[in-house]
C-alpha cells in the first residue's frame, strides 16, 4: 500500500487539521492538567433541581429563569419532553418539566404549557409516570403514597443471604435507594408552596388505583406486585424502635460514604434525595454534613447564555483519560506539558486506600487500584475508567506510572465476573430475579457484565502484555465472542449503541492478536460497512435500544463516525474506501474550535431510561480517529498497537 496515495485534502491537509485541533483541545486543559467537558442529560435533572429548591423553601429568580429557558428549549414537537435530542415523548420527563415550569411561575395557559398538558393527558396522564417520578410526586403531595411501591427502610437490617440485600443491586441503585428509604419511612408533609399539577391526571390522584405495575409481565412479577399491596397495609404496624434502628443504619451507611463536596455517589439523584432526607429528619442546614451535601448539588450547575441546567454528574477522569489518548494519537509527546499534566493528574487520583462496596462481590481479598469517573468517588471506582486510564498511562512507557498501571491491572483482574465479562462497578451483579420487583420498572437496578466494558478490560490487559494464556484474558475473549449479535455487532451499554460496542470489541480482539480474518471480526467489519451513510459518516439513534427500532438513524455524528473508523482500523481496514470516506466526512463536518458540531446524543446512562450528551465526545474522538488514520497510512501499517 502506498501511504502517500491516501493523503488527501478537503480543507487543508490532514496534518494541518490534526495540528490545529490538537492545539485547540490542549487550550481547554485546566491549569492543574485535567480536562472536563459539560455532561448533559434530559430535562429531568434540571426539573428535579427546581423541585429540590422548592422543597427546601429556596428561591432564586435569576437562576430559575435560566433553567426555565433551558427547559422550554428542550420541549419536543410532540408537546412533551424527550429523553434525548429529537426523541420521542417521555411521560416522566414531561411531567417533571411541566411541574418545574409551573413551580417557577409559567402560566398553565401559555402555549407551551397547554401543548405539554395535552400531550401528557393524551397518553394516560401523570399516573403513568415511572416509579422515581411518582416517588417525587408523593413527596410533593401530588399522589398518595400507595402510588409508589413499598420500599421499607428495614431492608437495611436484612442479612446478606436474604433474597433482597443492598449489596445485590448496582452502586447507583444502592446510593439512590437508601435516602429514599428514609424519606418513605418518614413521609414528610409536602412542601410545594401550594402549587399542584392535578390537571395532569385523567383520574383524580386519590382515586387512581393502578399506579404500580408488574415490570416484567411474568408470574413472579404478579406475585411481587401482590406482595407490595400487602406491605402497604402492614407497614404502618411495624414497631417504631425497629424502624428507628433501620434509619440509624441507613444514616451510618451514608455517613461513611458522604464523599465531601463531590456528594453521595457523586451523582445527582442520591445527592438530592439525601438533602431532602436531612431536611425531613429536621437536621439544621448549618450542620457541616448537611451544608456540604447541599453544596455538592450546586456544584453540578452549568450557567451560560443559552440557559442554565444541572448536570447528572461530572466526568473529569473519563474526559481527561480520553483527551490524553487523543493528544498522544495526534502526535503530542509523552513528556509534553499537556500530556504530562493530564497523566500526573490522573495518577494522583488512583484510589489506593479505600476498600469500596465492590469488595462485597470481588472474588479475592482484592487491593484497591481503580479510578472513579468523577473528581472524587472513592467508594465507587469503575473498571471502564480504570482500563482507559491504565492504557493511557502505559502507552507512554514512562516508568513513573508503572506502579499505577500494574496496580490497576491487579484490580481489574479481580473484578472479573464468573462468566468472563466485567460489569462497571461490581462483579457478578446478576441477580436477575430482582428485576421483577415493582420498584424495578426502570430496568436499571443491576450492573451485569457488558461487552463494551469487558472489551475495555481485555484491551487493557492485552496492551500490558497479558496473552490468551492468561485465564482472565481467555475468559474475557470467550465472553466477547459469545456476546456477538447475530448480525455481527456488539451491544453498547454505555455508548450509543452497536457502533460503540462493536468498536470497543474490535479494539480488544486486535489487542490480543486475533487474526483480522477471524470470522467474528469479518462479520463485525461487514456490519460496520453496511451501516455507513451516503455522506460517509455513521450514526445511530438512542431509540435503537428498543429491539423493533435497532436500525434507526437520524443522521451521522462525528463521535459515532470516529468509533466506526477506530473499529475498522483495529480490524486492519485502514486502506479501505469506507475509512477514507469516513475521514473525509470528519474533515468536512462543521466544527467550532476543538469540538465538531453534534446535537444528537451518543452517551448512555441507562438504556431506554436515561441518556447523556458528553460534550467532549465531539472533540477528542474525531481527533483520535483522524490522527490514527494519518499514523497508520504514513507507516504503511495495518496493526493498531493499543487496546483502544
Amino acid at each position: 500500500m502506498d501511504g502517500l496515495a491516501f493523503r488527501f485534502s478537503i480543507r487543508g491537509s490532514i496534518d494541518d487539521l490534526v495540528a490545529r485541533v490538537r492545539e485547540q483541545l490542549s487550550a481547554l486543559q485546566k491549569p492543574d492538567g485535567h480536562f472536563v467537558f459539560e455532561l448533559e442529560a434530559d430535562a429531568t435533572i434540571p426539573a428535579e433541581y427546581i423541585m429540590l429548591r422548592r422543597y427546601l423553601g429556596e428561591t432564586d429568580s435569576e437562576l430559575e429563569a435560566e433553567i426555565g429557558t433551558y427547559l422550554r428549549s428542550r420541549q419536543g414537537r410532540h408537546g412533551g419532553w424527550p429523553l434525548f435530542h429529537d426523541g420521542d415523548f417521555d411521560m416522566s420527563a414531561s411531567v417533571k418539566a411541566y411541574y418545574a415550569l409551573k413551580l417557577i411561575g409559567d402560566d398553565v395557559d401559555a402555549p407551551h404549557m397547554r401543548r405539554a398538558r395535552e400531550a401528557i393527558l393524551s397518553r394516560g396522564g401523570a399516573a403513568r409516570s415511572n416509579v422515581l417520578t411518582r416517588f417525587l410526586l408523593a413527596l410533593y403531595g401530588q399522589i398518595p403514597w400507595y402510588g409508589v411501591p413499598v420500599m421499607m427502610v428495614e431492608v437495611m437490617l436484612l442479612p446478606r443471604w436474604f433474597p433482597f440485600h443492598l449489596s445485590k443491586v448496582s452502586y447507583w441503585s444502592r446510593v439512590t435507594l437508601i435516602p429514599m428509604l428514609i424519606l418513605q419511612a418518614l413521609k414528610p408533609l409536602p412542601r410545594n408552596g401550594g402549587v399542584d399539577i392535578r390537571e395532569l391526571f385523567t383520574v383524580a390522584p386519590e382515586l387512581e388505583r393502578n399506579y404500580n405495575i408488574n415490570p416484567t409481565g411474568s408470574r413472579w412479577g404478579d406475585l411481587l406486585l401482590g406482595l407490595d399491596g400487602v406491605l402497604h397495609k402492614v407497614e404502618r404496624f411495624l414497631p417504631r424502635p425497629f424502624r428507628q434502628r433501620a434509619i440509624d443504619a441507613a444514616l451510618a451507611f451514608i455517613r461513611e460514604r458522604l464523599n465531601g463536596e463531590d456528594g453521595l455517589g457523586a451523582i445527582f439523584p442520591p445527592m438530592a434525595f439525601l438533602v431532602m432526607a436531612y431536611h425531613a429528619l429536621g437536621m439544621p442546614t448549618t450542620e457541616p454534613e448537611v451544608a456540604t451535601a447541599r453544596l455538592a448539588v450546586d456544584k453540578l450547575l452549568i450557567r451560560n447564555k443559552k440557559g442554565g441546567y444541572c448536570q447528572p454528574c461530572v466526568s473529569p477522569v473519563w474526559d481527561t483519560s480520553l483527551a490524553a489518548h487523543a493528544l498522544l494519537e495526534a502526535g503530542a509527546l509523552p513528556d509534553s506539558e499537556a500530556v504530562r499534566g493530564a497523566l500526573d493528574w490522573l495518577r494522583d487520583r488512583q484510589i489506593l486506600d479505600t476498600v469500596g462496596d465492590w469488595a462485597d462481590s470481588s472474588k479475592t481479598d482484592l487491593r484497591p487500584g481503580g479510578w472513579a469517573f468523577q473528581y472524587g468517588n472513592d467508594y465507587y471506582p469503575d473498571v471502564d475508567d480504570t482500563a482507559v486510564v491504565g492504557m493511557v498511562l502505559h502507552r507512554t512507557g514512562d516508568e513513573r506510572y508503572r506502579h499505577a498501571w500494574e496496580r490497576a491491572a491487579e484490580w481489574v483482574i479481580g473484578m472479573q465476573s464468573k462468566n468472563g465479562g466485567w460489569g462497571a462497578y461490581d462483579a457478578d451483579n446478576t441477580h436477575d430475579y430482582l428485576n421483577h420487583i415493582p420498584f424495578a420498572d426502570h430496568g436499571a437496578l443491576l450492573d451485569p457484565p457488558t461487552a463494551d466494558v469487558s472489551a475495555r478490560c481485555v484491551g487493557f490487559l492485552a496492551q500490558l502484555g497479558y496473552g490468551m494464556d492468561h485465564p482472565a484474558v481467555k475468559m474475557g475473549v470467550d465472553y466477547l465472542l459469545k456476546e456477538q449479535e447475530p448480525d455481527g455487532s456488539w451491544f453498547g451499554r454505555w455508548g450509543t449503541n452497536y457502533v460503540y460496542g462493536t468498536w470497543s470489541v474490535l479494539c480488544a480482539l486486535n489487542a490480543v492478536g486475533m487474526d483480522h480474518e477471524h470470522p467474528a471480526i469479518r462479520k463485525a467489519v461487514n456490519w460496520i460497512l453496511v451501516r455507513q451513510a451516503a455522506d460517509g459518516g455513521w450514526g445511530e439513534d438512542c431509540a435503537t435500544y428498543w429491539d423493533e427500532r435497532r436500525t434507526e438513524v437520524k443522521g451521522s455524528t462525528p463521535s459515532q463516525t470516529a468509533w466506526a473508523l477506530l473499529g475498522l482500523m483495529a480490524a486492519g481496514e485502514v486502506g479501505c474506501d469506507s475509512v477514507r470516506r469516513g475521514v473525509e466526512f470528519l474533515e468536512q463536518a462543521p466544527r467550532s474550535g476543538a469540538r465538531w458540531e453534534e446535537q444528537l446524543y451518543t452517551g448512555v446512562g441507562f438504556p431506554r431510561v436515561f441518556y447523556l450528551r458528553y460534550h467532549g465526545y465531539a472533540a477528542y474522538f474525531p481527533l483520535w480517529a483522524i490522527s490514527r488514520f494519518r499514523t497508520l497510512i504514513n507507516r504503511n501499517d495495518r496493526r493498531v498497537a493499543y487496546g483502544i
